[in-house]
């Protein structure tokens, strides 16, 4: 019998395995995200949660993609004997493992975990944060590659696709899901603030 692991036991892993502060809040955006969408499609919260927490929890120990990231947190999620749904939709996040996105859950993760990034990104250069952000403002910055230069701007785009919503739709999405999280998230602004 798999472990379903509870919010706050995700969050207690997530911060045993993680001191960085961006990396962090990167996590809990995507987690943020992920509720979001499990909400609007009448899918398990806690379940897309979780796998939105954890996705990335080994990527400050582990940043090399070769042997790394995300295989070393697979590894701990196995050995905890973690839902296999929680460990598939992490491997699938990364193109680079070859494990095909199917559930709403996988693509979902896909969707979401780049831009969520790279909406921060945004929002920490406006003085209004993350409120009033636009999909237009979004895409004006995607086209600088200079800007949140780490962010991968296909799959950013390529997650959309794959869930099969408009794009400026999705942005919108993931922007209204943030700011209700803006003060955690340290994407309030000083406009707001």
């Amino acid at each position: 019998m798999s472990v379903r692991l509870s919010r706050d036991e995700a969050w207690s892993l997530l911060t045993e395995w993680v001191e960085s502060d961006s990396l962090r809040r990167h996590c809990l955006a995507v987690e943020t995200a992920m509720r979001a969408y499990a909400k609007a499609r009448g899918e398990d919260e806690e379940l897309w949660g979780v796998v939105g927490l954890l996705h990335d929890m080994d990527y400050e120990r582990h940043a090399d993609l070769e042997t790394g990231h995300p295989r070393v947190a697979l590894k701990e999620l196995e050995r905890m004997d973690v839902d296999p749904v929680v460990i598939r939709a992490i491997a699938s996040h990364a193109d680079f493992l070859g494990v095909s996105r199917e559930s709403a859950l996988e693509k979902t993760l896909y969707a979401v975990d780049e831009l969520s990034g790279f909406l921060l990104a945004c929002a920490y250069v406006r003085p209004e944060g993350i409120v009033g952000l636009t999909p237009k403002s979004v895409k004006k910055k995607l086209k600088q590659a200079s800007f949140a230069a780490a962010v991968n701007r296909d799959e950013v785009r390529g997650g959309a696709e794959e869930l099969g919503i408009d794009f400026d739709e999705h942005v919108r999405f993931v922007i209204a899901a943030l700011e209700e999280r803006a003060d955690e998230l340290g994407v309030l602004g000083s406009a707001a603030a």
